[in-house]
This record gives structure tokens, sequence and C-alpha cells, in this order.
């Protein structure tokens, strides 16, 4: 059990705190933007630190293919290959299990995966996952976990998934405490165990309890987002809220970026969340603007508009006056710039709901 996280305060299951990391602290609660391949898309270090940002996820699967961890060792790490200084933290690979579900199979052993562009074969066991994961140079870390979709056909494999999600993090906790034993305490990373269980609430409350058990640094919620309705996640974090046990680790909900689902988990009990929603968004020209609202903005009535994205907001994009109109047509002759302008305002909004809830 780690003393990583300090609780500053809690009020109505809504907390606010400090996590320390080997590259800094980190006040939580705090939205992370994904950078799947070691940059968030479409934008650059220094404007990702300027929405206020405070950590920033990479893909070990995706970055494991190419270019590889040993290359990225070779230049530096996580932090020089990227030129990200905040710290950063890696996914498992888990979640390509759910995602990659057409080109994987799966065993005890771990999961071999086709390689989509060359058709070659890429193995990962729950070993592999944190030798990979280490060698990237992340600050925090997630155990290999078995994801499964939410769907009508996912369903009937939740039990499986459960039972091998927690061996396989018995195994990523060995490999994991083997390879940092000789390190300091305040240099290592740290590692989250991952609950599952789908939305059987008895597995859930069992998974909960199994990893809270172990001595990992954080407890990350996994398998949702991926096919349940809106409702059944909500119901399941609003489940979870009040069995958490007291000890200082941070919690942190995959996966989850829509800003009513960020509110709806901080208010019950989430300290860390991450998603590629933001910039995905932006990139089809949609913006959250105050209220939690969606625009589309190769809206026709935007054309002249000569209003920014959302007048009550602070991110760059905003500050600079850049127009609904200006957007409008850069979206409408493909000029990536826009996608960039919008992913600063998307983050940024998704940061300052965090912030609203900072004591």
């Amino acid at each position: 059990m780690s003393n990583y996280f300090a609780l500053l305060s809690e009020k109505d299951g809504i907390r606010s705190g400090v996590l320390k990391t080997r590259a800094g602290e980190v006040r939580t609660p705090t939205f992370m933007p994904d950078g799947t391949r070691g940059a968030v898309k479409g934008v650059t270090p220094e404007m990702v630190r300027e929405t206020g940002v405070q950590v920033v996820l990479a893909n070990t699967y995706h970055l494991h293919l190419q270019p590889g961890e040993d290359t990225v060792a070779k230049l530096g790490g996580l932090h020089e290959f990227s030129k990200q200084t905040l710290p950063m933290l890696t996914d498992s690979g888990g979640f390509q299990v759910f995602s990659l579900a057409h080109i994987n199979k799966i065993t005890e052993e771990g999961v071999t995966f086709k390689d989509p562009k060359t058709g070659s074969t890429v193995f990962l066991s729950p070993e592999k996952s944190i030798q990979i994961q280490m060698k990237l140079g992340a600050d925090m870390m997630v155990a290999f976990d078995d994801v499964t979709a939410l769907d009508d056909k996912g369903r009937n494999r939740t039990k499986e998934a459960f039972d091998r999600t927690h061996r396989w993090l018995e195994r990523s906790l060995a490999e994991f405490q083997h390879l940092t034993r000789d390190m300091d305490p305040d240099e290592r990373p740290l590692l989250f165990g991952v609950v599952q269980g789908g939305l059987d609430k008895d597995l859930r409350k069992k998974s909960l309890e199994i990893v809270q058990s172990l001595p990992v640094d954080g407890i990350a919620i996994g398998g949702l987002s991926v096919g349940e309705s809106r409702e059944e996640m909500h119901d399941m974090l609003a489940y979870l809220a009040p069995l958490y046990d007291d000890s200082p680790r941070p919690r942190f909900l995959l996966g989850v970026g829509d800003p009513i689902d960020l509110r709806f988990a901080i208010e019950h009990g989430i300290d860390m969340l991450d998603c590629v929603l933001p910039t995905r968004n932006a990139r089809h020209a949609t913006a959250w603007v105050t209220g939690d609202e969606k625009i589309h903005l190769t809206n026709a009535k935007y054309a002249d508009d000569t209003g920014v994205i959302d007048p009550g907001c602070d991110c760059t994009t905003c500050r600079g006056g850049y127009s609904k109109g200006f957007l409008r047509h850069q979206f409408k002759v493909g000029e990536t710039l826009a996608g960039t302008l919008v992913s600063v305002h998307n983050i940024r909004y998704l940061q300052r709901i965090c912030e609203d809830y900072l004591s």
C-alpha cells in the first residue's frame, strides 16, 4: 500500500487530493487526455500543458508495435521522446483485448494479436505488459487485464474475464515488484490494479475487494464505457462509491470523458479519468460549451458567426478570439488547424470541470 496519495478533503463523496509521482505532483480530481502513440493527436506538448492538464496517457500496445519500447528507451524514454514534462501514465494494453477482439486470441498465458498493418503476430502477457511499460519509462502503470464488451455478446464472457483479470493482476504485480525491487521508493513508478466484473454487482464488489487487498498504488475501474448504457454505467459507479476502503490510494476510471459522465464519476468518489473523446470530437468539429451542450461547428448557421466557441471559456482558442465562422471555414476546407484549436478547447473544458471540484 502506498503513501503517494494524500486526501485533502472529502465531502458528499467528492474527493480532492494530491498524488505524488516521480515526475511531479498531481492535484485531483483530474482529467488526462490520451496520447496514444506518445502525443495527444494534433496538439503540441506545450498546448497540452497550457490547458491545465497534469497527466498525459500513452498506449502500451501501440507503442510496442511502433516504434517499439526499445526505440523509445534509446530516445530517452517517454518524457524525452515526446517532449512532455508532465507525469505520464501508460495503460496495459488490456483495452485492446476488447477493442481488437476481431484480431486477437486470448489464453491463460496472455493475448496474441495480429498486427493489422503487417499481419505479424504480437503477444502480450501480464509480465510482458509490465516490462514494456517499465522500458517506456512511465510514471504510472496499469496491470494487464481482460476487458470484455458489455453488449449482449460480451456480457456472456463477464465471469471468465473477471477470473482471468485477477490471475493476471497477481502476475502483473509480481513482475512489477521484481523489476522495481532495487529502486528508491520515491523514484519508482506507481501501479494501478484494475477492477472488473461487467455489470454484475456481486462480481464488481468481489473484484474491488481483491484489488484493494493487494499492495497496489491505485485502484482502476475498468470495463465501463464499452457498450453499456449511460444509466448502467452510472448505476455501477453509484454502487461502488460506498465500497471503497479508506486506504490512501487514488481511484482511476478508465476510458470515460464525456462531461456528464465526468461530473457523475467525480461526485461518486473518482479521482482520475482519461479518454480520447475531447480530441476525437474536436477533429469532427464538435465542441462542448457551457451547460455540457455540444455544438457542431460545420453547421451552416456558424458561417458568419464572429463569436468564439464559448465566451465563458478561458482556453487559448477562445481567449485568442478564433471565431466560429473561422473554425467552420477551416473544417470545410480540411485545414487541420481547426481540429487542433477545438481540441485545446475541449481538453480545457474537461479540466475546468475538474478544477471546480478542487478544495
